[in-house]
């Protein structure tokens, strides 16, 4: 026996500085050390050797299980894995040029319409994607059997819930909560069953608010026109042309004089030398009636405007769909 264990100590000790793997270094320690290497299957025999010499061999067995660990991990420790070794960091090379993202162009025309309404006194208001027919229609003076419903170009989900068509439910919704005075203005997605060059299902708008007592189509007029040359340039003439939304009155469309031509008339302007930028109107008293609001004692303005639209404009772009196709030559531009 004392001979057998000797024999192994010299193979594994003489073995181990071979070792070129881990793989190797594994296959090797459970051949002599594993749970049926060829130690431990040495030691289940020493129940049949005298009682007097089981000491001495227990000691012996031992002494050579310590020595050939002790020198298998002092080897693991010098031994590369079989795996791809991850290369080594030279810290002497430049580091690499991490490109900083950036702001989707939608986003960053949202964000400065939005500062400059702030700086004007806006707060900041929200509400939900998917809206109530009430919210979106009847309660800014669009009953079921209105013809300006014809207008919309609406995503049901059931008879009652939709998907927002427009911003202004948030205004109803603001009004509910909150008595005057108010200056709201209020950003969002907003979906419609149309898809061209100047229309997607879902786009994004900001609609507008004020209500206080004594506030007049001239306050609307002054706002839009500071918002105008905030938006793009001093020299922007805007005009008021009437129009119809139900829940203003009176409502008027607001043109822009062409900021490619400058009004002398081009192909983004049809040659008339003006752009149409957003609709705005005197909130109508039935709307406050809606709200709770008394219209002998308030009166408010409203607008409302594409942000796709503005974007447009303000970076010469003719086609809608070049901001959602995720294009990075197109997006690097802004």
């Amino acid at each position: 026996m004392e001979e057998r264990l000797q024999k192994i100590r010299d193979e594994a000790l003489k073995a181990i500085p071979e070792i070129k793997s881990q793989e190797e270094w594994e296959a090797l320690r459970i051949k002599y050390l594993g749970r049926k290497g060829i130690l431990p299957e040495l030691l289940k025999q020493m129940g049949s050797l005298p009682a007097e010499l089981r000491p001495r061999i227990g000691q012996l067995a031992n002494a050579v299980k310590k020595e050939i660990e002790t020198a298998l991990n002092t080897r693991q420790v010098r031994v590369p894995s079989g795996r791809q070794a991850a290369p080594k960091t030279d810290i002497t090379l430049p580091g690499r040029f991490i490109p900083p993202g950036k702001l989707h162009p939608i986003t960053q025309i949202t964000s400065e319409v939005c500062d400059i309404f702030e700086r004007l006194g806006f707060a900041m208001a929200e509400g939900p994607d998917v809206e109530l027919d009430y919210y979106n229609f009847e309660a800014l003076n669009i009953p079921r059997d209105h013809p300006a419903r014809d207008m919309q170009d609406t995503f049901y989900i059931s008879e009652n819930v939709l998907l927002r068509t427009h911003t202004s439910p948030i205004q109803v919704r603001t009004m509910e909560r909150q008595r005057p005075p108010l200056r709201i203005i209020a950003p969002g997605k907003v979906y419609r069953c149309d898809s061209d060059i100047t229309h997607t299902p879902m786009f994004h708008q900001v609609e507008g608010f004020m209500v206080d007592k004594g506030v007049s189509f001239a306050d609307l007029k002054g706002l839009l026109t500071i918002f105008v040359h905030q938006i793009f340039d001093e020299q922007t003439s805007l005009r008021f042309r009437p129009s119809f939304f139900p829940f203003t009155e009176p409502s008027a469309e607001i043109d822009i004089l062409c900021v490619i031509c400058r009004g002398s008339g081009c192909r983004v302007c049809s040659q008339t030398g003006w752009l149409e930028v957003m609709g705005a109107g005197m909130v109508d008293p039935e709307v406050f009636r809606m709200v709770g609001y008394d219209p002998e004692e308030v009166t408010g303005l409203a607008f409302g405007m594409g942000i796709e639209r503005i974007a447009m404009l303000k970076y010469g772009i003719d086609d809608i769909r070049l901001f959602y196709e995720n294009n990075l030559r197109f997006l690097k531009q802004f």
